[in-house]
């Protein structure tokens, strides 16, 4: 036979979980989110005698917490990222410059670099690409 008391303390329990429940639900509804004003630049025809070409590209937190850049991939040496290593506020910017050294690569070039943060799962593509001419 369950007493009163056991009654009771079985739903503060149950009642205790369903709180607890849709705490973690809430805090994880809220989350950063990546978007950058342009996905792609072209650099159109460069010299490869210039040497190095950058761009920066402008990245924005629309999500409700800090956005942070875990790392910054490029698809191949010829392409270096650099980014800020400090968390962006909601709805503040950021920047990822992206540095493409031509050097014994003739011809159209497309650069995918991989974005990875709190603010997307998986990656977020940025792309350069461009004609290389001697």
């Amino acid at each position: 036979m369950v007493t009163k008391g056991k009654t009771m303390k079985r739903l503060v329990f149950v009642f205790m979980a369903i709180l607890l429940a849709a705490g973690v639900a809430s805090a994880q509804q809220k989350s950063a989110a990546i978007v950058a004003s342009e996905t792609t630049h072209d650099f159109g025809d460069i010299k490869e005698s210039a040497g190095p070409v950058s761009y920066t590209f402008k990245i924005k937190n629309e999500g409700e917490v800090p956005l942070v850049i875990t790392r910054v991939v490029a698809s191949c040496g010829c392409t270096t990222p650099a980014w800020s290593k400090e968390p962006i506020a909601p709805s503040k910017g950021g920047e990822i410059k992206v540095t493409f050294d031509p050097n014994g690569r003739p011809g159209p070039f497309t650069k995918p670099v991989s974005v990875y943060s709190n603010g997307k799962t998986g990656s977020y593509i940025l792309t350069i690409k461009g004609n290389v001419i001697q």
